[in-house]
């Protein structure tokens, strides 16, 4: 049980944290400064380097039983945060505006509780991940031979959400997140002077066909079985110069689904298109993939592991709304065979959205997120 204290210092550790972020992959600062906390928690094992920056401490267990891991982000945004608290980001256009400090607090929280007293049984891994937002983290974690040892039966996590009430959980089994990745185009003909464009190779016809096609390839609509989008991010075209006729240009778009098995359907066809459309131009394209999101799906057996917990922890909670479009690479500890879920917890209706400059994660959600991790832990390990 943490006390008034606790809280206190947790809340100073996360504007700590809010001062000092760092975006995905160049976490060393932020990992450092939450190593030396776990350090202090005196855990069984302490695990550094993990997939890049990620940190990891094991709370043991004085019986046999499985392996509960608790996992919380370590990166912030590479966004110019806005005028607002005392303790706004010291570094110019990165901010911490998706309260994945509000979430490590939460998690160095469960661990100072797990420091007081071990699990019953089985092992408690508190696991701090590099790099989710941009899909690569929890890929590298779990390619990292020092995770092996740890890997975990059960896994969970949550997110801040605003929009919902303050302090309420959502969770639901099935769907949570969608598929995503990145689609980097690069097409190149030959410049030429503006006055006589025919004498070079524009890009502009095959830029002006694949645009509308690749949007075909993923219409939106609603998140049911076999959603798919495509969103244009970026387009470029030539140079800024009025005499000079283009003769190479780029497109970005995220390809998004409900499923891992659409997401590989729509990638093999977006590259088939793009291969096709150059050709067809004679031009040459550089393809790259970015930001790999696999889809969250939360297992039911987790769920009910969650929500037999929230109800002894006297949390409010009920179903989420359905699954969300954004994506969360926490998905990848189900593909290794985890039961894993992840739940929401609001951050009131008047909260800003994440991601807007204007965001921060409130801090009278530090309790109750300790408090729904410790009873999940507790109603698994004892």
């Amino acid at each position: 049980m943490l006390t008034a204290e606790d809280i206190a210092d947790l809340t100073r550790l996360r504007h700590d944290l809010h001062r000092h972020p760092e975006v995905s992959g160049a976490e060393a600062g932020t990992a450092g400064r939450v190593g030396a906390a776990l350090a202090a928690l005196a855990p069984d094992q302490l695990v550094a380097g993990l997939g890049g920056h990620g940190v990891a401490a094991v709370f043991q267990g004085g019986l046999p039983g499985p392996t509960v891991m608790i996992r919380a982000e370590l990166d912030a945004l590479p966004i110019l945060q806005a005028p607002g608290p005392v303790y706004r980001s010291l570094t110019d256009g990165v901010a911490h505006l998706c309260g994945h400090d509000g979430h490590m607090a939460i998690l160095l929280g469960v661990a100072r509780g797990l420091s007081r007293q071990r699990p019953a049984s089985g092992r408690a891994v508190v696991m701090f991940q590099p790099a989710e937002e941009d899909g690569s983290g929890a890929a590298a974690v779990l390619a990292d031979p020092k995770f092996a040892p740890l890997r975990p039966d059960w896994a969970f996590a949550l997110h801040n959400m605003p929009g919902l009430p303050l302090g309420q959980v959502q969770v639901s089994a099935g769907p949570m997140n969608c598929a995503s990745c990145g689609l980097r185009l690069r097409l190149t003909g030959r410049t030429a002077h503006a006055a006589t464009p025919d004498t070079g190779l524009s890009p502009t016809p095959a830029l002006f066909d694949l645009i509308p096609a690749l949007q075909a390839l993923g219409p939106g609509g609603a998140l049911m079985p076999g959603f798919r989008l495509v969103t244009l991010t970026h387009a470029r075209l030539g140079h800024p110069s009025f005499g000079i006729a283009p003769g190479e240009g780029e497109l970005w778009v995220t390809l998004r689904s409900l499923t891992d098995a659409d997401m590989l359907e729509m990638k093999t066809e977006a590259q088939d298109l793009a291969q096709r459309v150059a050709a067809q131009h004679g031009l040459r394209l550089d393809l790259s993939w970015h930001d790999d999101f696999a889809a969250c799906h939360n297992h039911p057996q987790a769920v009910a592991q969650v929500e037999a917990a929230l109800t002894d922890a006297a949390i409010p909670f009920g179903p989420t709304g359905g699954p969300m479009r954004p994506s969360e690479d926490f998905g990848r500890f189900a593909g290794s065979g985890a039961g894993s879920a992840m739940f929401l917890l609001g951050a009131g209706e008047a909260c800003p959205a994440l991601h807007d400059p204007g965001y921060d994660f409130p801090d009278s959600l530090i309790a109750p997120g300790v408090s729904a991790f410790a009873a999940i832990l507790r109603r698994i390990l004892g």
